[in-house]
């Protein structure tokens, strides 16, 4: 959690009577919508968790008319969706996925009483539709502007709590004293609420996106055209860019208050390496002091202000950062940051190289990216060319926005310098790629009908559709897929949704023929409009009637960890890793072996619909927070991570067949900078590709992305699998085509999901020269993807499977 704003009235004392008001309180969001859902047993809300730590609540008569209020409009929600579909003659499913539900205005007495108030603020997203910029979404309605106002006027300890996925415009209110971001916790949220309230934790959350006035955001480029979205804003993106121009948001990147106060000491700056790295790291010393009467950690951020020479930069980006343990009243901690300063290169189109240029490098240090100080400069006498890379990914048709007066760094006279030489900056260009000789042996002899089967999921052999999306598994009931059965002595690999959790169908059914899903494993709205017409759409089979009889039942609950900003809100990639582990021991109960998670495009805009999901604006946080994540589920033997999605998915608007037109550098040094250090730190079993294209090109169809950069550059060793392209869902009446299974296969996408029979003759034909794209295929092309595919299936289905209760 982040505490925004404080004026030493919380924590209270003790339980007592509390007044308690706002969505939230009693229809707490634990996380978003969509495939990252979670079926958990049970979600504590904020008024459960209150009243378990003893609180008595006084508000009960207006969170009651709050309900029928907030029912009677989820009715009319929904009600409008169908009537949209009618019109459109579109299943509802199609119009209504992830469907953004405005917050509703009303007018209720705010009659409690109490030693304090509370209101939760509350706002929902989800996959396959982005929010707006509507009051009751980004920005604040009206009733809400105005009981929020009323009750910080009325009491004299008032606190407004955000169980939010994504930034709100809080404009309105920025001035109230006590502002916490609770974020969307999981399963636990009220009771985590609790303890925070009653000081028996405490907030110790970082910021990890900016939160400014909805009108502050940047505008140089598009946000959700259905065709063409120009990223025409370039590296400027989040704190870079208000930084940059000199914006003043509300809240700064990388902000956030505790319970106490800390003082960070003068740092100290030196340079080392080693014999392969040379000079390339500088290390930041300092200490860290409480200096308040309350327990809690800080984080030491550390940002750089790289030099603008032929490339313009940001006025500062992050470069190292680390949290403290928990320090008590007058206790102090030393703490070191490493900065790789090879890491701060930009991408330079002109030579198709990571560089960094001639000039002084300053580093600053401190508490978010508005309150740093200047600790040191390192000067670079020439420019030094870091890595050699490919020139791939195309040109976007424009040239990126550079600040017309950008913000002026100014450095102190007498800051310490030091001298790094050029050539200690030089890093290896490529990777040793995979010894792929045991796999392809295995392959080489199956007949072209079944080294098909291999590079697509498992799909059944009754008919040629496709399992409802995201639940394609046939071994694990409400899993989203899994790898081909069809090929003897080969393990299949199966997949659980993430990235708050596996997701899985809830309760389960077994009869003669197997199991099945009692229910739904999607549930929510997603469940609301799966209606016949819908469940068609998306691929599946209606029962015609017939109706199975289980001879035996059993649950699959999972658990409901915070959403992936939230973890990114920690700033602490260890406590990531333990949450990984507690996936990865959920995984190794239920037997999935790949979780599709974490996942973790930028917040390039805070429309995105899945920014819930997503950890950061930075890239530095986000994959060191991704990585983390990955160590601890890969410390299980036998299962792996599928970070996703890969990459440009910043925007969820036609999310099919949109195109992100991205220049070379900012997709280099921005959007798939995170996806690198993830690579590079923790070497994730399986990554997912995204549904758009970039400049033009699905990116599962990009052999530039997928063999260039991430196989060849950052030495990727895992599978590459797709993004559920199921065929009823895709368009192709649109600018752009819907991906193919052979072209993704053609271009290094060894894992087409979830797979049908359609997409098999798409690959049998391609190796024939006749499939309908175009696309041909070689036997060796196929055969080196099925070899990836069968390695991979033997690196994680050998593993003996853990028990099942």
């Amino acid at each position: 959690m982040v505490l925004l704003s404080s004026d030493g009235s919380f924590p209270l004392e003790r339980p007592g009577r509390l007044a308690l008001y706002g969505a939230g309180a009693r229809r707490t969001v634990k996380g978003g919508t969509g495939s990252g859902d979670v079926n958990s047993r049970h979600v504590v809300t904020v008024e459960e968790g209150l009243e378990k730590a003893g609180f008595t609540i006084t508000t009960k008569a207006w969170l009651d008319a709050y309900d029928r209020i907030a029912e009677e409009h989820h009715r009319a929600f929904v009600a409008g969706i169908r009537e949209q579909a009618r019109q459109e003659g579109r299943p509802a499913i199609m119009v209504g996925m992830g469907a953004v539900e405005l917050a509703p205005d009303y007018d209720l007495p705010l009659e409690g009483d109490g030693e304090a108030a509370v209101y939760v603020l509350a706002r929902d997203s989800g996959e396959g539709s982005d929010r707006s910029s509507q009051a009751g979404d980004v920005r604040l309605t009206a009733s809400e502007v105005r009981d929020i106002t009323a009750l910080a006027a009325a009491h004299e300890r008032f606190l407004l709590v955000l169980n939010v996925g994504g930034v709100v415009d809080l404009g309105p209110v920025a001035d109230v004293a006590n502002i916490l971001l609770l974020s969307q916790l999981g399963a636990v949220t009220g009771d985590a609420f609790a303890d925070v309230l009653l000081g028996r934790s405490y907030p110790s959350g970082r910021l990890s996106t900016t939160w400014a006035a909805w009108e502050d955001y940047s505008t140089e480029g598009d946000f959700g055209d259905p065709d063409d979205t120009s990223y025409r804003e370039g590296v400027y993106v989040g704190y870079r860019y208000f930084d940059s121009v000199g914006k003043v948001p509300i809240f700064p990147f990388g902000y956030g208050l505790g319970y106490t106060t800390f003082s960070i000491g003068a740092p100290t700056v030196s340079a080392s390496g080693s014999e392969i790295s040379q000079i390339s790291e500088i290390t930041v010393k300092t200490t860290v002091t409480n200096t308040g009467a309350a327990a809690g950690k800080e984080v030491v951020q550390v940002y750089v202000c790289v030099p603008a020479g032929r490339l313009d930069q940001p006025y500062q980006a992050l470069a190292g950062f680390t949290k403290t343990g928990e320090l008590a009243p007058g206790a102090t901690q030393e703490v070191t940051v490493t900065v790789d300063l090879t890491d701060l290169a930009s991408y330079d189109a002109s030579r198709s190289a990571t560089v960094l240029e001639a000039g002084d490098y300053v580093v600053r240090v401190g508490s978010s990216s508005r309150d740093t100080t200047v600790a040191a400069v390192v000067e670079l006498a020439e420019t030094a060319v870091v890595r050699q890379l490919h020139d791939v990914l195309g040109d976007p048709g424009f040239t990126d926005f550079r600040p017309v007066s950008p913000t002026l760094v100014e450095v102190p006279a007498d800051v310490p310098r030091l001298a790094v030489a050029a050539a200690d900056l030089r890093q290896e260009d490529t990777q040793e790629p995979v010894d792929l000789a045991e796999a392809l042996g295995s392959v080489t002899d199956l007949p072209d009908d079944e080294l098909a089967y291999v590079v697509l999921g498992q799909y059944a052999d009754s008919a040629d559709r496709q399992s409802v999306v995201g639940q394609a598994s046939q071994a694990l009931v409400g899993a989203a897929g899994q790898t081909t059965t069809r090929v003897e002595g080969l393990p299949s690999l199966v997949m659980a949704d993430g990235p708050a959790g596996l997701r899985l169908a809830p309760q389960v059914g077994e009869d003669a023929q197997g199991r099945f899903p009692l229910g739904e494993a999607l549930g929510g709205l997603f469940a609301e409009l799966m209606d016949e017409e819908s469940v068609v759409a998306l691929g599946g089979e209606v029962d015609g009637g017939t109706q199975r009889v289980p001879e035996r039942t059993f649950e699959q609950y999972a658990t409901a960890i915070p959403i992936g900003t939230a973890v990114a809100q920690s700033w602490n990639p260890d406590l990531a890793e333990s949450y990984g582990d507690l996936v990865g021991t959920e995984m190794d109960h239920f037997g999935a072996h790949l979780w599709l998670a974490p996942a973790f495009n930028l917040h390039r805009s805070i429309l995105c619909g899945r920014n819930f999901e997503y950890l950061s604006e930075d890239p530095l946080l986000a994959g060191r927070v991704a990585a983390g994540i990955t160590r601890g589920v890969q410390s299980h033997p036998g299962r792996g991570v599928t970070v996703k999605h890969f990459a440009f998915n910043n925007q969820e608007t036609n999310r099919f067949n949109s195109n992100s037109r991205v220049s070379q550098r900012a997709a280099r040094d921005l959007y798939l900078r995170s996806f690198e250090i993830v690579v590079r730190q923790a070497q994730p079993h399986a990554v997912m590709t995204s549904y758009n294209l970039v400049n033009g090109v699905h990116t599962s169809e990009s052999a530039g992305l997928l063999e260039a950069i991430l196989r060849q550059e950052w030495g990727f060793v895992g599978l590459v699998m797709t993004d559920w392209v199921v065929r009823a869902m895709t368009r192709t009446d649109l600018t752009y085509p819907r991906a193919t299974a052979a072209a993704t296969i053609k271009a290094g996408n060894e894992l087409f999901m979830p797979g049908c029979e359609e997409d098999r003759q798409d690959v049998l034909a391609a190796l024939h020269g006749q499939a309908e794209s175009g696309v041909s295929l070689t036997r060796a092309e196929l055969e080196k993807q099925a070899a990836r595919v069968v390695r991979m299936a033997h690196r994680l289905g050998d593993v003996a499977p853990a028990p099942q209760a």
